[in-house]
Formats: C-alpha cells, sequence, structure tokens
C-alpha cells in the first residue's frame, strides 16, 4: 500500500482524494500544516508527499525527505516555484498537475475584471443598504479595448478566447509562442505600451519576478487595467501601488499576492493585517483581491485529485516513469527531452 503525507490540507481538499484514494487502496494521511523545515518529519513512514502552492519545498526539506526514504514530491498545482527542482535532482522525484481546469482560471480572470470596471461589487453592497444611486458606478465597454496576455499556455489562450467573444482586439507576449494559434504575438515592450488591459498567465522564474515593476507600469497607458491570476511574485507589490496613487493604474484585479504564504487560504477576520502592503492594496478602491480562489471548481478539484493520484500511482507502478515529472536534468523542466521514455535519474 502506497502511503501518502498531504500537508497544507483544507477540507476541500478531502472528498475527491479519498475517493480516488479509496479506488486504488492508497493510504492518505491528511495534514492542516503547512510542509517546511519544522514539520517535514510528519511525513516520515510515507512512500511520498502531496504539497500545495504555499508549502515550503527548499533544499533543507528535500534532504530531509530523501533521509526519510520520501521517493516521490506530488505536487496539486501547476506551479512549481516552493519547490527547489535543482536541489530534488537525484535525491526526491517530483510531479506535478500541468492542467487541471484551465477553464477555472481563465473564467475567474474575466468575473474579476468585470466585476471590477462594470463596479458590480459596489453595487452589490449599496443595494444590500437600499441605496439604489447610480453615481460612480460607471464603467466601460470591453468591445473594442486591447487586451495583453502575458503567457500562451491552456489558460492563457481559453482567456483569449473569452475576450474575443467580448470582441476585444487581442495581443500576446509568450517565450514559447504557439504555433498556428492565430494569436498576434508582439513584443513585452509593445505589449505594455498598446493594452488597455493586461492579464498574466505566465509561471514565474527568475526571470518572470516582477516583470510588472515600476519601469513597465511607466512605459503603460493611464488607467491600465491589470489582472493576476498566476502568480504573486510577478508582480512589484510596491511598485502597483505607487501606480495607483499616481492614477497610472486604473485598476487591480489580483487572485495571488507575492506575501501570500501566512495568510491566504486562512480566516483572518478577527486578527489585524501585520502585513502593510496587502492591507493598503485591500484599501484602494479600484483594487479587488481574492484569496487565490481561481482553480476552485469542483471541476478542478476533481481533476487535481485524479491527476494526482494517477502521477502517485505512475511513478510506483511504472518503474519511476511519469509523464507529468519535473527534472532539472534536461535544462527544460517541463517538457523532457527524453520524452518519458526513461527515468530522470
Amino acid at each position: 500500500m502506497i502511503k501518502v503525507a498531504f500537508f497544507d490540507t483544507k477540507a476541500y481538499d478531502k472528498p475527491s482524494f479519498e475517493h480516488y484514494g479509496q479506488l486504488h487502496d492508497m493510504q492518505f494521511r491528511f495534514l492542516e500544516t503547512k510542509l517546511n523545515e519544522d514539520t517535514v518529519e510528519l511525513a516520515r513512514g510515507c512512500d511520498a508527499v502531496c504539497v500545495f502552492v504555499n508549502d515550503t519545498v527548499n533544499a533543507k526539506v528535500i534532504d530531509q525527505l530523501h533521509g526519510m526514504g520520501v521517493k516521490l514530491i506530488a505536487l496539486r498545482s501547476a506551479g512549481y516555484n516552493n519547490v527547489d527542482i535543482h536541489s530534488a535532482y537525484g535525491k526526491v522525484h517530483v510531479v506535478h498537475v500541468p492542467a487541471y481546469s484551465p477553464y477555472a482560471v481563465a473564467e475567474h480572470a474575466m468575473a474579476l475584471l468585470l466585476t471590477s470596471i462594470r463596479r458590480i461589487h459596489k453595487a452589490y453592497i449599496r443595494t444590500r443598504d437600499f441605496n439604489f444611486s447610480l453615481n460612480g458606478l460607471t464603467g466601460f465597454d470591453l468591445h473594442g479595448k486591447t487586451v495583453g496576455v502575458i503567457g500562451t499556455g491552456k489558460i492563457g489562450r481559453i482567456f483569449i478566447d473569452i475576450c474575443r467573444g467580448f470582441g476585444m482586439n487581442v495581443i500576446a507576449y509568450d517565450l514559447f509562442p504557439a504555433k498556428d494559434s492565430g494569436i498576434k504575438y508582439v513584443s513585452l515592450e509593445e505589449l505594455f505600451r498598446s493594452s488597455d488591459i493586461i492579464s498574466l498567465h505566465c509561471p514565474l522564474t527568475d526571470e518572470t519576478r516582477h516583470m510588472i515593476n515600476a519601469d513597465a507600469i511607466e512605459t503603460m497607458k493611464k488607467g491600465i487595467v491589470i489582472i493576476n491570476t498566476s502568480r504573486g511574485g510577478l508582480i512589484d507589490t510596491e511598485a502597483l501601488l505607487e501606480g495607483i496613487k499616481a492614477r497610472k493604474v486604473g485598476a487591480a484585479c489580483l487572485d495571488v499576492y507575492e506575501e501570500e504564504a501566512d495568510i491566504f487560504f486562512e480566516d483572518r477576520s478577527g486578527h489585524i493585517l501585520n502585513d502593510e502592503l496587502l492591507a493598503r492594496l485591500i484599501s484602494m478602491p479600484n483594487v479587488i483581491v481574492t484569496s487565490h480562489q481561481a482553480f476552485l471548481t469542483e471541476e478542478a478539484l476533481n481533476n487535481i485529485a485524479e491527476t494526482t493520484v494517477n502521477n502517485i500511482l505512475s511513478y510506483f507502478e511504472n518503474d519511476g516513469l511519469c509523464d507529468n515529472e519535473l527534472c532539472y536534468r534536461c535544462g527544460n523542466i517541463e517538457r523532457c527531452k527524453k520524452e518519458r521514455k526513461e527515468k530522470c535519474f
């Protein structure tokens, strides 16, 4: 029987994982605590650990897991910037869920955009107090506006399709353009200059960290709307705040935040928020913050559980082979040059 320790487990995680675990006679240990150097000992006796976006899987944690005999780190997410892939090589294999429900994230990005520009959140609060005034609720049409999409993987392309349905002009930037997609690719500089709305759908890497910074915002149109449903570290929060205060940024729609690890996914309503940048962001009238919920649909949760369990089974039943492995050896972490015909190590 394969034993798996689940870290940072929430109530909504369990039903789908319990279902697929029972189907394959796997033993799951659900833990509410996040994985880090202080909690890694809780994985002792397990064959694998399952982690989420705010678990800390650094070199020290990996070494401790390896020393315990843990063979696999299974991410129940697409992103893996919280895992030291380089340190894992040769010690512990790492797998992820590359596509659980790209529709969920793309649709949430559009929901944030529509809510912001049509002031739906403000109207909702007003009408609950029987205030039916329209003052201050004027928005603008999406039709004919130019949206710049950074990152054209599955989520980015679905978001593009949604935008086209609204009659928007779409331009995009990606280091690896999608072939024969009909997408108009431009340089990042041109995208910043030409877009009325910018939506981020790219991974967080050393190259993309703080790609939205003070210099980038300076080149954007006055009133630019910025959407981020990808990773918080793509945006320099202080620069964003300065852009909002200077009236350069017209609105920000954020489902992620670069310092979210100890804040998001928890009820902090009875506490004073110690993060001043986030508190200032939330206080801005033209900022909407949701708590990393873009993925949270029934379809996505089911797909995440099914793919994660299949990743674990594939590794342990196929001599270490798994199509969704993340490996440093080839230099192209997600696109293994060996095409999964042999183990990475």
